[in-house]
């Protein structure tokens, strides 16, 4: 099993079928994507040296280059890194030096940063810029003439998703785990058919870009805005253009859109004129944003409820489910995240791991074929989130009667801000590189446009004083821009337990009484 052959087979049914815009633009058919994607694999392998199962990083903002990529990779029996292109260069290269990747592919905006590093941990043998001459060169090379053979359970994508450690663990998935994750979408989540399209406004190097998988094995059509990011008036403009157009989107960017769609006095299901399903996820949404979603963009959107250790694939709550006006409970299901989609199961279990009785809070757990193979060179990591088959997500929710899972809050302390995974530790951590600063405690707060927003307890040291903009110089050298505090409150001391453990309840118990 080597998901290359989606694209192989897309490619031999439909070849001239329009594969890639970058825009309005068409780029290549699905014919020429294959020969672009096998010529990549050939390149890589013969001036590399890179054999099956080696890994091949991906540190670029969105690009029309990106799918050829991860397909030119599996085709190649390889094992693509793909990284959040909004991370800080060290941060980068970390994830590139623990997955002992030595070749990785960049765009002109961040790869320069990249390679101008001092002293960096990784080694690569290569860093190349999808925009520069050398990158053309590659897919000059013969293509190969069929995917390499790979087994269901090799490794496909690592992942890196930061953890309470402060480092940044690779989960591993596997050609098993991303076709169940796309059929799943199939089941669901949405059909797609040909002529529908797949717009890739958020990262590609996360949810987005995998759920191209199904459009691909569909035959269907691929945007990268022409700005290569999310502009809610383009987003809104390319729905005109193309029709039938599908997107991930985080909540911030949901409430986004409606916005720009009232703006421009759009509004009765109207706004959302040739967007066919917005998939959200990846934070709460509140019920009021959704209900007015709908409103606004008509019966639209899907929600999803996934982890990187299963990606995409936990729960869903569909789109009959969400416009379901006339059920009873229809406002409850709203606030929830669905049910277990068709090839996982799903349990709430107490600190044993023994399940809970319906409506009780316990931690999710999923068990299925989309899940993990385990953390990349890290057994002990393996060993406390996979256990006995099953998952432990770190996740905090109870399931109703008809099965609808509610999370309640998060056994991790990560805050989730835009659909952004931070993790405290990081954050913390850079802070503390100040030698002013005695201790820092890093919570988040609930915020109506991102979900969550980061904000900084610190303590300065005797006879010193700290001013944000200090603060926050020292976090913009070390960590990546969208992960710095929006609010820093200096204590004199952190409250803490008997056993000096910080008691982040009570902080966020000091924010929430603080006048807004």
């Amino acid at each position: 099993m080597n998901l290359a052959y989606l694209l192989l087979r897309s490619a031999r049914s439909a070849g001239d079928r329009p594969a890639v815009y970058l825009g309005t633009e068409l780029l290549f058919d699905y014919a020429t994507l294959a020969t672009r994607a096998a010529a990549l694999g050939q390149a890589v392998t013969q001036r590399y040296a890179l054999q099956p199962g080696d890994r091949v990083g991906l540190f670029m903002s969105n690009h029309p280059t990106v799918l050829e990529i991860l397909f030119g990779c599996w085709w190649a029996g390889l094992v693509v890194v793909p990284m959040n292109p909004k991370l800080h260069p060290r941060e980068a290269d970390y994830i590139l030096a623990h997955s002992q990747a030595s070749l990785v592919f960049t765009t002109d905006d961040i790869g320069p940063a990249l390679a101008a590093l001092e002293a960096p941990t990784s080694a690569l043998h290569a860093l190349v810029s999808v925009e520069q001459p050398e990158y053309a060169q590659l897919l000059q090379a013969e293509p190969l003439a069929a995917p390499v053979e790979r087994a269901p359970g090799d490794l496909a994508w690592l992942f890196y998703t930061s953890g309470t450690t402060g480092r940044p663990k690779g989960v591993m998935i596997t050609h098993r785990n991303l076709m169940t994750m796309s059929l799943c979408y199939f089941s669901d989540v949405d059909t797609v058919l040909p002529d529908d399209t797949a717009l890739y406004a958020a990262p590609m190097s996360h949810g987005a870009g995998l759920y191209s998988l199904p459009h691909v094995l569909a035959g269907a059509r691929h945007v990268v805005p022409a700005s290569r990011g999310f502009d809610a008036a383009e987003v809104l403009q390319l729905g005109r253009h193309f029709g039938s157009v599908s997107m991930f989107a985080a909540p911030t960017m949901v409430k986004r859109l409606v916005d720009q769609a009232v703006a421009q006095g759009l509004d009765h299901g109207q706004g959302g004129t040739g967007l066919k399903t917005i998939v959200y996820g990846g934070g709460p949404m509140y019920v009021e944003d959704i209900q007015r979603a709908m409103r606004v963009m008509g019966p639209r959107f899907v929600q999803i409820y996934g982890q990187g250790e299963s990606p995409m694939t936990i729960t869903a709550l569909s789109r009959r489910q969400i416009t379901d006006v006339q059920h009873p409970r229809h406002v409850e299901r709203l606030g929830s995240v669905g049910v277990a989609m068709s090839a996982v199961e799903v349990r709430v279990t107490d600190a044993q791991g023994r399940e809970l009785p319906i409506g009780e809070t316990g931690e999710v757990v999923v068990r299925g074929d989309s899940v993990m193979a385990g953390y990349w060179r890290d057994d002990a990591a393996t060993a406390n989130t996979l256990r006995d088959g099953w998952l432990f997500t770190g996740d905090m929710g109870s399931l109703d009667e008809h099965g609808y899972l509610t999370l309640r809050d998060r056994s991790k302390d990560v805050i989730i801000s835009g659909g952004s995974n931070i993790y405290p530790r990081e954050v913390e951590e850079a802070l503390l590189r100040h030698p002013g600063v005695a201790e820092v405690s890093v919570v988040g707060r609930p915020d109506a446009d991102w979900g969550e927003v980061v904000v900084a307890f610190v303590v300065p040291r005797a006879g010193v004083e700290l001013e944000p903009l200090v603060l926050d110089e020292v976090c913009r050298d070390h960590i990546a821009r969208f992960k710095r505090p929006k609010e820093y409150h200096l204590l004199d001391t952190l409250p803490k337990n008997h056993y000096g453990k910080v008691l982040k309840t009570e902080l966020r118990a000091r924010l929430a009484a603080l006048p807004r």
